[in-house]
């Protein structure tokens, strides 16, 4: 017997952060079971429906559509939901219809209670009113670790009986080929830490730019992917125009690969995560991490990563030269 399941691609048309990343690396992964015919993908037919403006997504197996005139919550509320004609709803990335009672949505985090400071009024609104109405009648809800389960729980944003934990994957990391750009062979080196610039107060990246001086006076750079914006983070003691800090902007996952291969050690001071994948995937790449010990940050990395406190400064110093000063790292 068939089985009938749409899966929500508004994420097609959203800029690509962890969750829509998430969402790709999933789809991509059933596409491949279905035409390998794994056994549990038997009788069972996918669609993707679409915003008009949607990136194009090859797929093998799995039906792509774009569908409606217009994109956002309102696409997702009315084409999307119109759309279905019975059979399932999978939605990966936070939101998804209301009126879809067949329907599994992953929600990753509960950052616009946990960091609600990181996001506009706007988003948080929304957000606070959408997903416990999502909790509430899609029949299953599903999250990235333990710790965002716990805390979507105990927000009463899903009940404990319907959710279960989906967590990131690293493999899709395995398949990027390391090919430098001239920006990125220039700052790599095993005096360099990486940092995934974000603005967002959860982050915390200001606390690695405050290093600067002193990373720089021990020989260290930071290299800053995502954001090419120093003006963003010039704020406190964050020194965001200090000479050893350079500004990479968004890179292609090639050379993120072949920047993280050549480099000291990625860096990740946030303060809360629904699962933090960038460290999976410097991990995977065979790039040491240096990690906040807070959210969900411990039951991703396990005894695989250092840990430093999100608010102690000289911790992450320490960690960063222990790093540098040992093993393969050490200076001749």
């Amino acid at each position: 017997m068939a089985r009938h399941w749409t899966i929500n691609g508004r994420f097609l048309s959203q800029p690509t952060t962890g969750v829509q990343r998430y969402a790709r690396e999933i789809v991509r992964s059933l596409d491949t079971l279905i035409a390998e015919r794994a056994l549990l993908t038997r009788g069972l037919e996918l669609r993707l429906h679409c915003p008009p403006d949607s990136l194009d997504f090859p797929l093998d197996s799995i039906e792509c559509c774009k569908i409606g005139s217009t994109g956002g919550h309102l696409w997702e509320q009315t084409k999307l939901a119109a759309s279905l004609q019975g059979g399932g709803l999978l939605s990966l990335c936070n939101t998804g219809p209301l009126l879809s009672r067949k329907h599994i949505v992953c929600i990753h985090d509960a950052n616009v209670w946990n960091a609600p400071h990181s996001y506009s009024l706007g988003f948080r609104a929304s957000y606070k009113a959408l997903l416990p109405c999502l909790g509430k009648t899609a029949c299953n809800i599903s999250t990235v670790s333990n710790f965002s389960l716990n805390e979507l729980v105990r927000r009463n944003i899903v009940p404990p009986c319907r959710a279960f934990v989906a967590p990131n994957g690293h493999e899709h990391a395995l398949m990027w080929k390391p090919e430098h750009s001239v920006a990125t062979r220039l700052v790599a080196s095993r005096d360099t830490v990486v940092m995934i610039g974000s603005a967002a107060p959860h982050k915390n990246a200001g606390l690695i730019l405050g290093l600067a001086d002193r990373l720089g006076k021990a020989g260290l750079k930071i290299a800053v992917v995502g954001m090419s914006d120093p003006r963003v983070f010039n704020t406190g003691s964050a020194r965001a125009d200090a000479r050893n800090i350079h500004w990479l902007g968004r890179i292609r996952d090639s050379e993120l690969a072949a920047l993280l291969h050549d480099s000291l050690c990625l860096a990740f001071p946030s303060l809360t995560e629904g699962f933090g994948l960038p460290v999976v995937e410097a991990m995977a790449l065979g790039c040491p991490v240096v990690v906040s010990d807070r959210a969900s940050l411990p039951e991703v990395c396990g005894n695989a990563a250092l840990y430093a406190a999100a608010d102690s400064p000289h911790a992450w110093f320490d960690r960063f030269m222990s790093l540098r000063n040992s093993g393969p790292y050490a200076c001749s």
